[in-house]
Protein backbone atom coordinates (compact mmCIF):
# COMPACT_ATOMS: atom_id res chain seq x y z
CA UNK A 1 0.00 0.00 0.00
CA UNK A 2 1.24 3.48 -0.75
CA UNK A 3 1.91 5.98 2.20
CA UNK A 4 1.59 9.93 2.19
CA UNK A 5 5.27 11.18 2.66
CA UNK A 6 7.53 13.75 1.67
CA UNK A 7 10.90 13.65 -0.06
CA UNK A 8 13.80 16.53 0.05
CA UNK A 9 15.92 16.20 -3.47
CA UNK A 10 17.04 17.57 -6.08
CA UNK A 11 13.92 17.51 -8.61
CA UNK A 12 14.28 16.62 -12.17
CA UNK A 13 11.85 18.60 -13.95
CA UNK A 14 11.43 17.29 -17.60
CA UNK A 15 8.88 19.88 -18.46
CA UNK A 16 10.94 23.11 -16.83
CA UNK A 17 14.41 21.39 -17.96
CA UNK A 18 15.36 22.35 -14.55
CA UNK A 19 17.47 20.41 -11.73
CA UNK A 20 16.28 22.39 -8.23
CA UNK A 21 15.71 21.45 -4.34
CA UNK A 22 12.23 20.58 -3.86
CA UNK A 23 10.17 18.74 -1.54
CA UNK A 24 7.91 16.31 -3.29
CA UNK A 25 4.90 15.75 -1.25
CA UNK A 26 3.00 12.40 -2.00
CA UNK A 27 -0.87 11.84 -0.79
CA UNK A 28 -2.83 8.79 -2.10
CA UNK A 29 -0.24 7.54 -4.42
CA UNK A 30 0.16 10.90 -6.40
CA UNK A 31 1.76 13.98 -5.98
CA UNK A 32 0.48 16.60 -4.25
CA UNK A 33 2.97 19.12 -4.08
CA UNK A 34 6.50 19.61 -5.14
CA UNK A 35 7.66 22.88 -2.85
CA UNK A 36 11.27 24.13 -4.45
CA UNK A 37 13.05 25.14 -1.05
CA UNK A 38 14.28 28.89 -3.64
CA UNK A 39 17.36 27.50 -4.56
CA UNK A 40 17.95 27.77 -8.51
CA UNK A 41 21.18 25.10 -8.32
CA UNK A 42 21.21 21.10 -7.34
CA UNK A 43 22.60 20.88 -3.48
CA UNK A 44 25.17 18.76 -3.73
CA UNK A 45 24.22 16.94 -0.23
CA UNK A 46 20.88 16.16 -1.95
CA UNK A 47 19.70 12.85 -3.91
CA UNK A 48 17.62 13.70 -7.05
CA UNK A 49 14.51 12.41 -7.80
CA UNK A 50 13.22 12.32 -11.21
CA UNK A 51 10.80 10.25 -13.39
CA UNK A 52 11.52 6.23 -13.60
CA UNK A 53 12.59 4.55 -16.77
CA UNK A 54 11.06 3.21 -19.69
CA UNK A 55 11.38 0.56 -22.01
CA UNK A 56 9.94 1.61 -25.18
CA UNK A 57 10.13 -1.76 -26.28
CA UNK A 58 10.91 -5.14 -25.17
CA UNK A 59 9.48 -8.91 -24.87
CA UNK A 60 9.55 -9.81 -21.84
CA UNK A 61 9.20 -13.57 -22.69
CA UNK A 62 12.80 -12.72 -23.58
CA UNK A 63 13.64 -12.50 -20.12
CA UNK A 64 12.79 -16.28 -19.81
CA UNK A 65 10.53 -15.00 -16.82
CA UNK A 66 6.75 -13.90 -16.20
CA UNK A 67 5.99 -10.31 -16.33
CA UNK A 68 5.78 -10.19 -12.25
CA UNK A 69 8.74 -11.85 -12.20
CA UNK A 70 10.23 -9.22 -14.81
CA UNK A 71 8.80 -6.56 -12.47
CA UNK A 72 10.56 -7.37 -9.81
CA UNK A 73 14.09 -7.42 -11.33
CA UNK A 74 13.24 -4.06 -13.50
CA UNK A 75 12.06 -1.87 -10.49
CA UNK A 76 15.84 -2.49 -8.54
CA UNK A 77 17.23 -0.46 -12.06
CA UNK A 78 14.23 2.52 -11.89
CA UNK A 79 12.25 0.89 -14.51
CA UNK A 80 8.70 1.58 -13.72
CA UNK A 81 6.94 0.71 -16.99
CA UNK A 82 7.63 -1.15 -20.43
CA UNK A 83 6.30 -1.63 -23.80
CA UNK A 84 6.06 -4.66 -24.21
CA UNK A 85 4.80 -6.34 -27.15
CA UNK A 86 3.77 -10.36 -26.43
CA UNK A 87 3.98 -11.88 -29.83
CA UNK A 88 6.37 -14.62 -28.36
CA UNK A 89 4.15 -15.67 -26.44
CA UNK A 90 1.55 -15.09 -29.15
CA UNK A 91 3.28 -17.37 -31.90
CA UNK A 92 2.67 -20.15 -29.23
CA UNK A 93 -0.72 -20.04 -27.79
CA UNK A 94 -2.75 -16.91 -29.73
CA UNK A 95 -4.95 -14.57 -27.93
CA UNK A 96 -4.97 -17.14 -24.66
CA UNK A 97 -1.04 -16.45 -24.47
CA UNK A 98 -1.58 -12.39 -24.67
CA UNK A 99 -4.07 -13.15 -21.74
CA UNK A 100 -2.17 -15.19 -20.04
CA UNK A 101 0.44 -11.59 -19.79
CA UNK A 102 -1.98 -9.60 -18.43
CA UNK A 103 -3.09 -11.83 -15.75
CA UNK A 104 0.89 -11.55 -14.65
CA UNK A 105 1.33 -8.51 -14.93
CA UNK A 106 -1.75 -7.57 -13.29
CA UNK A 107 -0.11 -9.40 -9.85
CA UNK A 108 2.35 -6.50 -9.83
CA UNK A 109 2.25 -2.84 -9.57
CA UNK A 110 4.98 -2.14 -12.21
CA UNK A 111 3.11 -0.64 -15.45
CA UNK A 112 3.20 -2.75 -18.51
CA UNK A 113 2.07 -1.41 -21.30
CA UNK A 114 1.15 -4.65 -23.63
CA UNK A 115 0.55 -4.97 -27.54
CA UNK A 116 -1.50 -6.68 -29.73
CA UNK A 117 0.45 -8.63 -31.97
CA UNK A 118 0.24 -7.54 -35.64
CA UNK A 119 2.17 -10.59 -37.07
CA UNK A 120 1.27 -14.23 -35.79
CA UNK A 121 2.90 -15.72 -37.44
CA UNK A 122 5.67 -13.46 -38.59
CA UNK A 123 5.46 -14.92 -42.13
CA UNK A 124 3.93 -18.36 -43.98
CA UNK A 125 7.00 -20.08 -44.25
CA UNK A 126 7.15 -21.33 -40.66
CA UNK A 127 4.99 -23.14 -38.78
CA UNK A 128 3.87 -21.40 -35.15
CA UNK A 129 1.35 -22.56 -33.04
CA UNK A 130 -1.25 -20.08 -32.99
CA UNK A 131 -2.39 -17.33 -35.31
CA UNK A 132 -3.79 -13.71 -34.48
CA UNK A 133 -6.08 -12.22 -36.80
CA UNK A 134 -7.70 -9.21 -37.21
CA UNK A 135 -10.80 -10.24 -35.65
CA UNK A 136 -8.51 -10.74 -32.81
CA UNK A 137 -6.58 -7.56 -32.82
CA UNK A 138 -10.18 -5.65 -32.46
CA UNK A 139 -11.18 -8.40 -29.50
CA UNK A 140 -7.89 -7.36 -27.61
CA UNK A 141 -8.49 -3.64 -28.40
CA UNK A 142 -11.94 -3.89 -27.14
CA UNK A 143 -11.67 -5.52 -24.18
CA UNK A 144 -8.52 -4.53 -22.52
CA UNK A 145 -7.66 -0.65 -22.62
CA UNK A 146 -3.91 -2.14 -21.35
CA UNK A 147 -3.44 -3.23 -24.69
CA UNK A 148 -1.93 0.14 -26.07
CA UNK A 149 -0.86 -0.41 -29.01
CA UNK A 150 -0.63 -2.11 -32.50
CA UNK A 151 3.05 -4.28 -32.14
CA UNK A 152 5.64 -4.17 -34.65
CA UNK A 153 4.50 -4.62 -37.94
CA UNK A 154 7.19 -6.66 -39.45
CA UNK A 155 5.45 -7.65 -42.66
CA UNK A 156 7.13 -4.40 -44.38
CA UNK A 157 6.39 -5.79 -47.56
CA UNK A 158 2.91 -6.26 -46.90
CA UNK A 159 2.67 -2.35 -46.02
CA UNK A 160 4.66 -1.65 -48.85
CA UNK A 161 2.14 -3.43 -51.13
CA UNK A 162 -0.60 -2.36 -49.53
CA UNK A 163 -1.98 -6.02 -48.40
CA UNK A 164 -5.43 -5.71 -47.44
CA UNK A 165 -4.90 -8.20 -44.05
CA UNK A 166 -2.04 -6.15 -43.30
CA UNK A 167 -3.86 -2.45 -43.33
CA UNK A 168 -6.68 -3.99 -41.98
CA UNK A 169 -4.70 -4.18 -38.99
CA UNK A 170 -3.52 -1.05 -39.08
CA UNK A 171 -6.91 0.48 -39.96
CA UNK A 172 -8.09 -1.07 -36.44
CA UNK A 173 -5.17 0.16 -34.73
CA UNK A 174 -6.35 3.67 -36.10
CA UNK A 175 -10.35 3.08 -35.27
CA UNK A 176 -9.15 2.68 -31.92
CA UNK A 177 -6.69 5.51 -31.32
CA UNK A 178 -3.67 3.31 -31.14
CA UNK A 179 -0.07 4.36 -32.11
CA UNK A 180 1.50 1.30 -34.64
CA UNK A 181 4.88 0.20 -33.62
CA UNK A 182 7.38 -0.35 -36.55
CA UNK A 183 10.02 -3.28 -37.69
CA UNK A 184 12.10 -2.39 -41.19
CA UNK A 185 15.22 -2.92 -41.11
CA UNK A 186 17.50 -1.33 -43.64
CA UNK A 187 14.34 0.31 -45.28
CA UNK A 188 15.52 3.74 -46.22
CA UNK A 189 14.62 6.64 -48.49
CA UNK A 190 11.11 5.92 -50.54
CA UNK A 191 10.47 3.11 -49.11
CA UNK A 192 10.51 4.20 -45.78
CA UNK A 193 8.53 7.14 -46.59
CA UNK A 194 5.96 4.74 -47.93
CA UNK A 195 5.97 2.90 -44.76
CA UNK A 196 5.53 5.25 -42.64
CA UNK A 197 2.36 7.06 -44.68
CA UNK A 198 0.76 3.78 -44.51
CA UNK A 199 0.38 4.86 -40.37
CA UNK A 200 3.71 3.36 -38.56
CA UNK A 201 5.17 5.42 -35.78
CA UNK A 202 8.33 4.12 -34.59
CA UNK A 203 10.89 1.76 -35.39
CA UNK A 204 13.65 -0.04 -33.35
CA UNK A 205 15.64 -1.75 -36.27
CA UNK A 206 18.07 1.09 -37.43
CA UNK A 207 21.59 -0.59 -37.75
CA UNK A 208 23.07 3.12 -39.20
CA UNK A 209 22.35 6.81 -38.65
CA UNK A 210 21.73 7.24 -41.52
CA UNK A 211 19.04 4.97 -41.85
CA UNK A 212 17.37 6.31 -38.65
CA UNK A 213 17.58 9.68 -40.23
CA UNK A 214 16.38 8.80 -43.48
CA UNK A 215 13.05 7.56 -40.79
CA UNK A 216 13.14 10.47 -38.71
CA UNK A 217 12.95 12.38 -41.94
CA UNK A 218 9.22 10.89 -42.85
CA UNK A 219 8.01 11.14 -39.14
CA UNK A 220 8.96 8.82 -37.64
CA UNK A 221 10.29 7.93 -34.13
CA UNK A 222 13.71 6.02 -33.40
CA UNK A 223 14.52 3.62 -30.80
CA UNK A 224 17.97 3.15 -29.95
CA UNK A 225 18.24 -0.87 -29.10
CA UNK A 226 20.60 -2.18 -26.75
CA UNK A 227 19.79 -5.91 -25.87
CA UNK A 228 21.42 -9.14 -25.25
CA UNK A 229 21.77 -9.79 -28.80
CA UNK A 230 21.00 -6.46 -30.48
CA UNK A 231 23.06 -3.36 -30.05
CA UNK A 232 22.67 -0.22 -31.54
CA UNK A 233 23.24 2.57 -29.16
CA UNK A 234 27.24 3.25 -31.08
CA UNK A 235 25.37 3.90 -33.86
CA UNK A 236 22.37 5.80 -32.97
CA UNK A 237 23.47 7.63 -29.49
CA UNK A 238 25.03 10.81 -31.71
CA UNK A 239 21.57 11.33 -32.68
CA UNK A 240 20.25 12.40 -29.73
CA UNK A 241 21.30 16.12 -29.57
CA UNK A 242 19.50 17.09 -32.48
CA UNK A 243 16.94 14.37 -32.46
CA UNK A 244 16.18 14.10 -28.61
CA UNK A 245 12.15 14.88 -29.15
CA UNK A 246 11.49 11.82 -31.34
CA UNK A 247 14.05 8.90 -29.36
CA UNK A 248 13.49 6.37 -27.08
CA UNK A 249 15.43 4.14 -24.99
CA UNK A 250 14.43 -0.04 -25.70
CA UNK A 251 15.97 -3.24 -24.71
CA UNK A 252 13.73 -5.28 -27.16
CA UNK A 253 15.19 -8.50 -25.95
CA UNK A 254 16.84 -8.53 -22.02
CA UNK A 255 18.42 -12.23 -20.98
CA UNK A 256 18.15 -12.71 -17.22
CA UNK A 257 21.82 -12.43 -16.58
CA UNK A 258 22.03 -9.03 -18.18
CA UNK A 259 18.57 -7.93 -16.48
CA UNK A 260 19.75 -8.73 -13.15
CA UNK A 261 22.85 -6.38 -13.39
CA UNK A 262 21.11 -3.23 -14.93
CA UNK A 263 17.98 -2.06 -18.07
CA UNK A 264 17.67 1.50 -18.95
CA UNK A 265 19.74 3.01 -16.55
CA UNK A 266 22.41 1.59 -18.03
CA UNK A 267 21.60 3.70 -21.52
CA UNK A 268 21.71 6.56 -19.16
CA UNK A 269 24.68 6.03 -17.66
CA UNK A 270 26.48 5.35 -20.93
CA UNK A 271 24.52 8.82 -22.64
CA UNK A 272 25.66 11.15 -20.26
CA UNK A 273 29.46 9.54 -19.83
CA UNK A 274 29.20 10.29 -24.01
CA UNK A 275 29.04 13.86 -22.55
CA UNK A 276 25.16 14.12 -23.52
CA UNK A 277 22.88 16.97 -22.06
CA UNK A 278 21.55 14.87 -19.07
CA UNK A 279 17.82 16.46 -19.14
CA UNK A 280 17.88 15.64 -23.49
CA UNK A 281 18.98 11.90 -22.30
CA UNK A 282 16.07 12.01 -19.55
CA UNK A 283 14.05 13.12 -22.35
CA UNK A 284 14.32 10.07 -24.06
CA UNK A 285 14.77 7.50 -21.09
CA UNK A 286 11.85 8.97 -19.25
CA UNK A 287 9.27 11.45 -20.77
CA UNK A 288 9.37 10.53 -24.42
CA UNK A 289 7.48 6.77 -23.81
CA UNK A 290 4.81 7.62 -21.77
CA UNK A 291 3.85 10.80 -24.11
CA UNK A 292 4.11 9.00 -27.44
CA UNK A 293 1.90 5.51 -26.01
CA UNK A 294 -0.19 7.63 -23.38
CA UNK A 295 1.26 5.02 -20.99
CA UNK A 296 -0.59 5.87 -17.07
CA UNK A 297 2.80 6.86 -15.77
CA UNK A 298 3.87 9.82 -13.63
CA UNK A 299 6.17 12.64 -14.67
CA UNK A 300 6.74 14.33 -11.27
CA UNK A 301 4.57 16.49 -11.88
CA UNK A 302 1.62 17.96 -9.42
CA UNK A 303 -1.51 15.71 -9.96
CA UNK A 304 1.08 12.74 -11.45
CA UNK A 305 0.87 9.15 -10.73
CA UNK A 306 3.65 9.14 -7.99
CA UNK A 307 5.66 7.12 -9.95
CA UNK A 308 9.57 8.23 -9.56
CA UNK A 309 13.09 7.00 -8.69
CA UNK A 310 15.32 8.45 -6.13
CA UNK A 311 19.44 8.40 -7.44
CA UNK A 312 22.20 9.50 -5.77
CA UNK A 313 23.74 11.45 -8.56
CA UNK A 314 23.58 12.04 -12.38
CA UNK A 315 26.56 10.48 -13.55
CA UNK A 316 26.15 6.98 -11.96
CA UNK A 317 22.60 6.79 -11.59
CA UNK A 318 22.81 4.55 -8.65
CA UNK A 319 19.28 3.54 -7.72
CA UNK A 320 17.99 4.01 -4.30
CA UNK A 321 14.93 3.81 -4.48
CA UNK A 322 12.12 3.16 -7.18
CA UNK A 323 7.99 3.83 -6.23
CA UNK A 324 5.18 3.49 -8.45
CA UNK A 325 1.72 5.30 -7.69
CA UNK A 326 3.17 6.03 -3.92
CA UNK A 327 4.50 2.67 -3.11
CA UNK A 328 8.26 1.79 -2.18
CA UNK A 329 9.00 -0.97 -4.49
CA UNK A 330 12.76 -1.22 -4.87
CA UNK A 331 15.29 0.36 -2.46
CA UNK A 332 19.15 0.44 -3.12
CA UNK A 333 19.33 -2.73 -5.30
CA UNK A 334 16.86 -5.18 -3.37
CA UNK A 335 12.75 -5.66 -5.21
CA UNK A 336 10.39 -5.34 -2.44
CA UNK A 337 7.95 -6.78 -4.60
CA UNK A 338 6.97 -10.06 -3.22
CA UNK A 339 7.52 -13.21 -5.49
CA UNK A 340 3.84 -14.58 -6.13
CA UNK A 341 2.56 -18.15 -7.67
CA UNK A 342 3.49 -18.51 -11.53
CA UNK A 343 0.88 -20.95 -13.32
CA UNK A 344 2.07 -22.60 -16.28
CA UNK A 345 0.55 -23.05 -19.63
CA UNK A 346 2.26 -24.92 -22.55
CA UNK A 347 1.64 -26.12 -26.26
CA UNK A 348 4.74 -28.51 -26.96
CA UNK A 349 4.16 -31.99 -28.65
CA UNK A 350 7.47 -33.55 -27.41
CA UNK A 351 8.81 -35.94 -29.63
CA UNK A 352 12.18 -37.88 -29.99
CA UNK A 353 14.76 -37.63 -32.95
CA UNK A 354 17.75 -39.58 -33.97
CA UNK A 355 21.58 -38.69 -34.99
CA UNK A 356 20.79 -39.39 -38.21
CA UNK A 357 17.76 -37.13 -38.74
CA UNK A 358 20.35 -34.25 -39.35
CA UNK A 359 21.79 -36.06 -41.85
CA UNK A 360 22.13 -34.18 -45.30
CA UNK A 361 23.01 -36.14 -48.22
CA UNK A 362 25.11 -34.33 -50.68
CA UNK A 363 23.65 -34.14 -54.35
CA UNK A 364 27.33 -34.52 -55.93
CA UNK A 365 30.95 -35.47 -54.65
CA UNK A 366 31.73 -31.20 -55.37
CA UNK A 367 28.87 -30.47 -53.55
CA UNK A 368 28.55 -26.87 -52.47
CA UNK A 369 26.89 -25.76 -48.82
CA UNK A 370 25.12 -22.00 -48.67
CA UNK A 371 26.57 -21.17 -45.00
CA UNK A 372 24.56 -18.66 -42.75
CA UNK A 373 26.91 -16.11 -41.30
CA UNK A 374 26.20 -14.76 -37.90
CA UNK A 375 27.36 -11.84 -36.13
CA UNK A 376 28.14 -10.67 -32.36
CA UNK A 377 25.26 -7.96 -31.31
CA UNK A 378 23.24 -8.24 -34.53
CA UNK A 379 20.38 -9.70 -35.71
CA UNK A 380 21.31 -9.90 -39.53
CA UNK A 381 22.95 -12.68 -41.19
CA UNK A 382 25.39 -12.51 -43.98
CA UNK A 383 26.41 -16.20 -47.01
CA UNK A 384 28.92 -17.85 -47.66
CA UNK A 385 29.15 -20.63 -50.27
CA UNK A 386 31.73 -23.23 -49.40
CA UNK A 387 32.74 -26.13 -50.61
CA UNK A 388 30.82 -28.84 -48.55
CA UNK A 389 32.88 -31.42 -46.25
CA UNK A 390 31.43 -34.72 -46.98
CA UNK A 391 31.85 -38.28 -46.01
CA UNK A 392 29.97 -41.74 -47.61
CA UNK A 393 27.56 -39.26 -49.37
CA UNK A 394 26.72 -37.39 -46.13
CA UNK A 395 27.38 -33.55 -45.66
CA UNK A 396 28.97 -32.75 -41.98
CA UNK A 397 30.12 -30.13 -40.18
CA UNK A 398 33.30 -29.06 -40.32
CA UNK A 399 34.34 -27.46 -36.85
CA UNK A 400 37.90 -26.50 -38.09
CA UNK A 401 36.22 -24.12 -40.58
CA UNK A 402 33.34 -22.92 -38.04
CA UNK A 403 30.91 -24.72 -40.76
CA UNK A 404 28.13 -25.97 -37.87
CA UNK A 405 25.25 -27.49 -38.48
CA UNK A 406 22.59 -25.68 -37.47
CA UNK A 407 18.85 -27.33 -37.58
CA UNK A 408 15.24 -26.15 -36.57
CA UNK A 409 12.65 -29.18 -35.01
CA UNK A 410 9.10 -28.32 -35.26
CA UNK A 411 7.74 -28.52 -31.73
CA UNK A 412 4.13 -28.05 -32.50
CA UNK A 413 3.57 -31.62 -34.96
CA UNK A 414 6.03 -34.58 -35.38
CA UNK A 415 8.25 -33.57 -38.47
CA UNK A 416 11.36 -34.04 -39.89
CA UNK A 417 14.04 -31.63 -38.42
CA UNK A 418 15.19 -28.88 -41.04
CA UNK A 419 19.20 -28.82 -41.28
CA UNK A 420 21.49 -26.24 -42.85
CA UNK A 421 24.65 -24.66 -41.98
CA UNK A 422 25.94 -21.66 -40.18
CA UNK A 423 29.24 -19.76 -39.41
CA UNK A 424 30.42 -17.38 -36.18
CA UNK A 425 28.99 -20.03 -33.06
CA UNK A 426 32.44 -21.16 -32.74
CA UNK A 427 31.63 -24.90 -31.16
CA UNK A 428 34.49 -26.94 -30.80
CA UNK A 429 32.38 -29.75 -29.34
CA UNK A 430 28.91 -30.32 -28.60
CA UNK A 431 25.27 -28.74 -29.13
CA UNK A 432 22.97 -25.90 -27.80
CA UNK A 433 19.33 -26.03 -28.44
CA UNK A 434 16.35 -23.79 -27.51
CA UNK A 435 12.98 -23.49 -27.75
CA UNK A 436 13.25 -19.93 -27.75
CA UNK A 437 13.46 -19.12 -31.40
CA UNK A 438 11.92 -16.39 -32.56
CA UNK A 439 9.46 -15.54 -33.91
CA UNK A 440 7.88 -19.00 -34.15
CA UNK A 441 9.78 -20.62 -31.18
CA UNK A 442 10.29 -24.00 -32.86
CA UNK A 443 13.68 -25.82 -31.50
CA UNK A 444 16.66 -24.10 -32.76
CA UNK A 445 20.03 -25.77 -32.22
CA UNK A 446 23.36 -25.71 -33.51
CA UNK A 447 26.10 -28.33 -33.21
CA UNK A 448 29.37 -29.80 -33.98
CA UNK A 449 28.16 -33.69 -34.82
CA UNK A 450 24.88 -35.18 -35.45
CA UNK A 451 24.95 -37.30 -32.23
CA UNK A 452 25.16 -34.12 -30.11
CA UNK A 453 22.58 -32.33 -31.84
CA UNK A 454 20.47 -34.98 -31.26
CA UNK A 455 21.09 -34.61 -27.63
CA UNK A 456 20.57 -31.25 -27.13
CA UNK A 457 17.33 -31.37 -29.04
CA UNK A 458 15.99 -33.90 -26.89
CA UNK A 459 17.05 -32.41 -23.46
CA UNK A 460 14.45 -29.80 -24.57
CA UNK A 461 12.06 -31.71 -25.68
CA UNK A 462 11.64 -33.88 -22.38
CA UNK A 463 11.25 -30.50 -20.53
CA UNK A 464 8.83 -29.32 -22.41
CA UNK A 465 10.82 -26.31 -23.35
CA UNK A 466 14.16 -25.05 -22.03
CA UNK A 467 17.65 -24.13 -23.11
CA UNK A 468 20.31 -26.75 -23.35
CA UNK A 469 24.27 -26.94 -23.77
CA UNK A 470 25.89 -30.69 -24.69
CA UNK A 471 29.97 -31.43 -24.16
CA UNK A 472 31.53 -33.80 -26.08
CA UNK A 473 32.37 -35.52 -22.85
CA UNK A 474 28.76 -35.73 -21.58
CA UNK A 475 28.53 -32.29 -20.12
CA UNK A 476 24.75 -31.40 -20.09
CA UNK A 477 23.27 -28.42 -18.94
CA UNK A 478 19.29 -27.81 -19.17
CA UNK A 479 17.20 -24.38 -17.70
CA UNK A 480 13.85 -25.43 -18.35
CA UNK A 481 11.16 -22.72 -19.71
CA UNK A 482 8.01 -24.52 -18.78
CA UNK A 483 5.68 -21.79 -19.78
CA UNK A 484 4.91 -21.80 -22.98
CA UNK A 485 8.85 -22.84 -23.46
CA UNK A 486 9.62 -19.93 -23.41
CA UNK A 487 9.44 -18.58 -19.70
CA UNK A 488 10.46 -20.39 -16.25
CA UNK A 489 8.16 -21.03 -13.23
CA UNK A 490 11.19 -19.72 -11.02
CA UNK A 491 11.95 -16.59 -9.38
CA UNK A 492 13.70 -14.40 -11.25
CA UNK A 493 17.58 -14.63 -9.97
CA UNK A 494 17.37 -18.29 -9.27
CA UNK A 495 16.45 -18.09 -13.47
CA UNK A 496 19.16 -15.69 -13.68
CA UNK A 497 21.81 -18.12 -11.76
CA UNK A 498 20.74 -20.66 -14.04
CA UNK A 499 20.55 -18.99 -17.44
CA UNK A 500 24.52 -17.98 -16.41
CA UNK A 501 25.94 -21.59 -15.98
CA UNK A 502 24.43 -22.52 -19.32
CA UNK A 503 25.73 -19.55 -20.78
CA UNK A 504 29.30 -20.30 -19.55
CA UNK A 505 28.76 -24.28 -20.93
CA UNK A 506 28.17 -22.42 -24.44
CA UNK A 507 31.40 -20.63 -24.15
CA UNK A 508 33.37 -23.41 -22.64
CA UNK A 509 32.70 -25.23 -25.46
CA UNK A 510 34.44 -22.16 -27.33
CA UNK A 511 31.48 -20.11 -28.41
CA UNK A 512 32.88 -16.33 -28.58
CA UNK A 513 29.34 -14.81 -28.75
CA UNK A 514 28.51 -12.45 -25.84
CA UNK A 515 24.79 -14.16 -25.56
CA UNK A 516 25.05 -17.52 -27.63
CA UNK A 517 21.70 -18.51 -26.65
CA UNK A 518 20.12 -15.28 -27.60
CA UNK A 519 21.96 -15.22 -30.67
CA UNK A 520 20.68 -18.74 -31.78
CA UNK A 521 17.28 -17.59 -30.98
CA UNK A 522 17.24 -15.49 -34.06
CA UNK A 523 18.76 -17.85 -36.75
CA UNK A 524 15.05 -18.88 -37.39
CA UNK A 525 14.09 -15.17 -37.81
CA UNK A 526 12.99 -14.83 -41.37
CA UNK A 527 11.76 -11.11 -41.71
CA UNK A 528 15.40 -10.39 -40.68
CA UNK A 529 17.93 -10.58 -43.40
CA UNK A 530 19.39 -12.02 -44.77
CA UNK A 531 19.78 -15.65 -44.52
CA UNK A 532 17.71 -17.90 -42.15
CA UNK A 533 16.41 -21.25 -41.32
CA UNK A 534 12.67 -22.15 -40.16
CA UNK A 535 11.32 -25.93 -39.47
CA UNK A 536 10.44 -25.62 -42.90
CA UNK A 537 13.57 -25.15 -44.59
CA UNK A 538 16.80 -22.46 -45.86
CA UNK A 539 15.05 -19.35 -46.37
CA UNK A 540 16.53 -16.14 -48.27
CA UNK A 541 14.81 -12.87 -46.77
CA UNK A 542 16.41 -10.66 -49.58
CA UNK A 543 14.59 -12.95 -52.42
CA UNK A 544 12.15 -13.51 -49.51
CA UNK A 545 12.32 -17.67 -50.73
CA UNK A 546 13.20 -20.81 -50.01
CA UNK A 547 17.05 -21.93 -51.57
CA UNK A 548 18.61 -25.30 -51.02
CA UNK A 549 21.29 -25.62 -48.22
CA UNK A 550 23.41 -27.97 -50.44
CA UNK A 551 23.70 -27.43 -54.39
Amino acid sequence: MSADFSLLANVVDLFANTIRPATVRVAAGRIAAVEPTGATEPDASLPYALPGFVDAHVHVESSLLVPAEFARLAVTHGTVATVSDPHEIGNVLGVAGVRYMLQSAAQVPFKFCFGAPSCVPATPFETAGAEITAADIELLFKEYPEIGYLAEMMNWPGVLGRDAGVMEKIRLAQQYGRPVDGHAPGLRGEDARRYAEAGISTDHECFTAEEALDKLAVGMKILIREGSAARNFEALIDLLPEHYENLMFCSDDKHPDTLVLGHINQLVQRAVARGQDVLKVLRVACRNPVEHYRLPVGLLRVGDAADFIVVDNLTDFRVQQTYLDGQLVAENGQTRIPAGPVAVVNNFVATTVRAEDFQLPAPQPAATVRVIECFDGQLITARHDVPARTENGMVLSEVARDVLKLSVVNRYQPAAPAVAFIQGFGLKGGALASSVGHDSHNITAVGCDDESLARAVNLVMEARGGLAAVGPDGQELVLPLPVAGLMSDREGYHVAEAYAAVDALAKQLGSPLQAPFMTLSFMALLVIPSLKLSDKGLFDGEAFRFVEAVV
